[in-house]
């Protein structure tokens, strides 16, 4: 059975609920009755309302770009999964190179965040990726070793039925450098081989893996078309309307 590629667009700290709104009405006449990817936007938690008014009654999904991993309790600041679906998100994302890197992130929290979202019926869309000295020195293997073991620690195949993994090589985010095509699809080969080992190849068959990575309209079919990446995690290049709505029509 063929992969649904699923094209997410992940805003940021950009965009307010005004913005958002505007955003819809230009994005959605663009990608009307496309229906080959599942398309999510991940706006920051003040436009989720925004968003998801917005996208009623679109094929559109939207979602959070965090969560935590406690239902309730006195967190300041943070917001848990079961607030996510209460107001009808379906996605969240989760370890993000950007949470990993400011806000001290790490396997552990992502594999506690990772099971929070599936408890709960998200689609969490895990971010795993090696920095620039990691990759100069010969370690990604290692690094997307050690990653995707601690994440899935602790996970039956039967659990994470609804995750997906987004290959994001740190070094090509917002630096317009990409990992070619043919690097992505080896990286996502061995996230793939990595998955087997946890859930079993048939699981593996089935999971989807995304790319990220300054994704632009220019390099997106390149990407898409190699059999191994089936969607892509799009920074900067979703902000706009125009070149997101080209990505999800690569």
């Amino acid at each position: 059975m063929a992969r649904k590629k699923l094209i997410a667009a992940n805003w940021k700290m950009y965009k307010n609920p005004t913005q958002t709104e505007e955003f819809f009405r230009a994005f959605l006449p663009l990608v009307f009755e496309h229906n080959r990817d599942e398309i999510v936007v991940c706006p920051p938690y003040v436009d989720l309302q925004a968003a998801l008014e917005s996208a009623k009654g679109s094929q559109i999904a939207v979602g959070a770009q965090d969560v935590y991993w406690k239902d309730e309790g006195a967190f300041t600041g943070e917001i848990s999964s079961a607030m996510l679906v209460a107001v009808a998100c379906t996605h969240v994302i989760v370890g993000h190179s950007e949470r990993r890197q400011y806000f001290g992130e790490t396997d552990d929290t992502v594999n506690l965040k990772l099971k929070s979202a599936l408890e709960h019926g998200l689609t969490p869309i895990v971010c795993v990726g090696e920095v620039l000295e990691e990759r100069e020195a010969g370690l990604t293997e290692d690094v997307l070793r050690r990653q995707c073991l601690r994440a899935f620690n602790a996970l039956s195949a039967k659990k994470a039925a609804k995750l997906v993994i987004a290959y994001e090589p740190v070094w090509a985010i917002g630096t317009g450098k990409t990992a070619t095509p043919q690097m992505a699809s080896d990286v996502h080969q061995l996230i793939r081989g990595e998955a087997a080992k946890a859930f079993g190849e048939e699981f593996a068959a089935q999971l989807r893996i995304l790319y990220g990575g300054s994704v632009k309209p220019e390099n997106a079919s390149a990407l898409m078309s190699e059999e191994e990446i089936d969607g892509a995690l799009v920074g900067g290049a979703s902000l706009d309307a125009k070149s997101f709505a080209a990505i999800v029509k690569y």
